[in-house]
């Protein structure tokens, strides 16, 4: 029995995860949320350079918190981590949280990327972030846009514009791992503008089905995004499951994770990127080979890179043009 998508292709295959997304396309940014119907285990890894986190020291193995009950990825470098803020005030009165006495303190870790000198007008005044990240809670749901949205809204992927990237897979042992990811990467996505490094774990043409390029001289691998901008870059990304892991599992899931990193953007991991994977169980199935988890999340999260910039949309005023445009 081969390893196939879900039912809708995305992380919200991952039965109880929902996914919302908030977006301004004046300022050229926005927000995603990943909630669940409960509290869910939760791992990190960062492999970036330059990450801007927020509540992630709390996800190492030996720290007592057990559970968070939200994932927030962003864009807007460090204004973006106020989407957390807003994330967190929204659960809190919806009755979410650890409770402290009389007291709820929703867990709402985070991630941002570099957007900052993509063409929006950042000229804001009050930061937008809080707004963007309580609208993007209001909006989770298991199904969701890809590209242009939330987190991705703004993103550039080397020299194509990025965008939020979603991918799931079946295994044979009846669990679920899905991907979701913002990409705004330093290195490209494509070999040759068309073709995706992804393309060796393509699944029914979904993301053009063109097959791999021949790979690049070196000299051909370095020209990335910083020709055109400088420090602009982070690929954000989570990898979720319904599998019961501890702290431990979702941590080397998360890690394992960023072989799919490396498989879909060249160069990754940069110093001029800020990598990092959350990783999240549910506890709803017992029973998983956690080798086999960590290959699906690789595997989900390449493809989700791919999908995320096969969906971005021309904007006016983009920067960079969208994959579509190449292959018109």
């Amino acid at each position: 029995m081969s390893y196939l998508p879900g039912p809708r292709n995305l992380i919200t295959d991952v039965k109880g995860l929902r996914v919302g997304n908030a977006q301004d396309d004046t300022i050229r940014s926005g927000s995603t949320v990943l909630v669940s119907d409960a509290p869910f285990t939760c791992g990190v890894h960062v492999m970036g350079g330059a990450p801007g986190t927020r509540e992630t020291d709390l996800l190492a193995p030996d720290k007592s918190v057990l559970a968070v009950d939200a994932l927030v990825l962003s864009g807007g470098s460090a204004f973006g981590l106020d989407a957390g803020a807003a994330v967190m005030d929204a659960l809190a009165a919806d009755g979410r949280g650890f409770a402290v006495g009389p007291a709820r303190v929703p867990i709402v870790p985070a991630a941002i990327l570099f957007d900052l000198v993509n063409g929006g007008d950042k000229d804001w005044g009050i930061n937008p972030y809080r707004a963007l990240g309580d609208a993007a809670y209001r909006d989770a749901s298991e199904d969701f846009d890809l590209g242009t949205v939330g987190a991705g809204a703004g993103a550039i992927a080397g020299l194509l514009k990025g965008g939020l990237g979603s991918a799931s897979l079946t295994l044979p042992s009846g669990h679920t791992v899905g991907a979701l990811v913002a990409v705004n990467s330093l290195g490209n996505v494509t070999s040759d503008g068309r073709r995706f490094w992804a393309a060796p774990f393509e699944v029914e043409d979904e993301f053009g089905g063109l097959g791999a390029g021949m790979p690049p001289s070196l000299a051909d691998t370095f020209r990335t995004k910083r020709e055109l901008f400088e420090r602009g870059n982070t690929t954000i990304a989570i990898v979720a499951t319904d599998a019961v892991l501890d702290k431990a599992g979702c941590t080397r899931m998360a890690t394992t994770a960023h072989d799919g990193m490396a498989r879909a953007i060249v160069p990754a991991h940069t110093p001029m990127d800020g990598d990092l994977v959350f990783a999240a169980a549910t506890g709803a199935k017992d029973g998983a080979d956690p080798l086999a988890l960590g290959h699906a999340a690789s595997i989900c999260l390449a493809r989700a890179i791919a999908r995320g910039v096969h969906a971005a949309r021309a904007q006016q005023g983009d920067l960079v043009p969208v994959w579509s445009s190449l292959n018109a």
